[in-house]
């Protein structure tokens, strides 16, 4: 099993970049008990994440059945559900589903959501992951939630990338991240990259403008402790702007969970290490976002 991160709070220990320090005059409000506010609360509170899945598949039949294979497993109504499952979570109601597959590979669902006006308990709020399926109620108004999926594949390299792109706006009292952690679990990931940003304001009774209304010190404690402890993860927040930013690469690397088709069986042991090596160097890439020298 994987051996577990040790303190998040702790940069030197895992790896976290802090860019900007929180500051200490008093501007920055977080609020853990019901904040009394003048209307509606109109944050809007978005976390922007891709997830990448990586393999290798050697001849071109099996590069071909391996689109073809990533388009049947997360199809426009495998997304549907998994969105779908999303809006229960954060306790939205759904208004409109759009979906469409695309011809050679990729989908898209888009579902916009609306309020459904409860009160918020304490779990709703507090910096913690959220659950894997349970319902958790939230107050939305004017939000959405979108899924498009990159299926591509280097011809040559036999190089394989499936790539996910989720977004999920929110506006009231539920983050969105208490979503993130039911959605990695929903895909294979060996890479994830994941942003999230309050903006906006509401106000208080007295005329108090408040630009974030929850507590956060890390993208990376809104994730299960298997998630934690599974991934190598990098952040670099801008705590004075509402900026947050999380990498994660997973730890654990088995060729033959890497392998697609024929390749799993065919290859010597000087390919499988020429393979691994081309696949960590792929991941490698993907999580620093640039190009690396061989």
């Amino acid at each position: 099993m994987f051996a577990a991160l040790r303190s998040l709070r702790n940069p030197q220990l895992t790896g976290i970049q802090d860019r900007g320090q929180r500051p200490h005059d008093g501007s920055f409000t977080t609020v853990k008990s019901k904040l009394r506010l003048h209307g509606f609360n109109n944050l809007t509170k978005t976390l922007s994440f891709n997830i990448y899945d990586i393999c290798y598949a050697e001849t071109s039949e099996d590069q071909q059945a391996y689109v073809q294979y990533i388009d049947e497993e997360y199809d426009a109504e495998r997304l549907t559900q998994i969105l779908t499952d999303v809006v229960d979570i954060i306790g939205a109601n759904i208004l409109n589903i759009a979906r469409q597959d695309y011809d050679p590979q990729g989908a898209s669902v888009t579902i916009l959501i609306s309020e459904q006006p409860v009160e918020p308990t304490e779990s709703q709020i507090e910096e913690s992951p959220g659950p894997l399926r349970e319902t958790i109620l939230g107050h939305l108004d004017k939000s959405h939630i979108t899924v498009h999926t990159y299926p591509e594949i280097h011809p040559d390299d036999g190089i394989a990338t499936f790539r996910v792109d989720i977004d999920v706006s929110t506006c009231g009292v539920i983050s969105p991240l208490k979503a993130l952690n039911y959605l990695i679990h929903q895909f294979d990931s060996d890479i994830v990259t994941v942003d999230y940003r309050v903006r906006g304001f509401t106000r208080d009774i007295e005329g108090r403008k408040h630009f974030i209304d929850h507590e956060i010190n890390s993208i990376q404690n809104y994730l299960s402790e298997d998630t934690r402890a599974a991934y190598q993860m990098t952040d670099v927040n801008v705590y004075q702007d509402n900026l947050f930013h999380t990498k994660m690469l997973l730890k654990e690397f088995e060729l033959d969970n890497y392998l697609f088709g024929d390749a799993s069986r065919s290859l010597s042991a000087e390919q499988r290490q020429q393979i691994t090596q081309r696949l960590k160097h792929e991941m490698r890439e993907i999580f620093s976002g640039r190009n690396l020298p061989r």
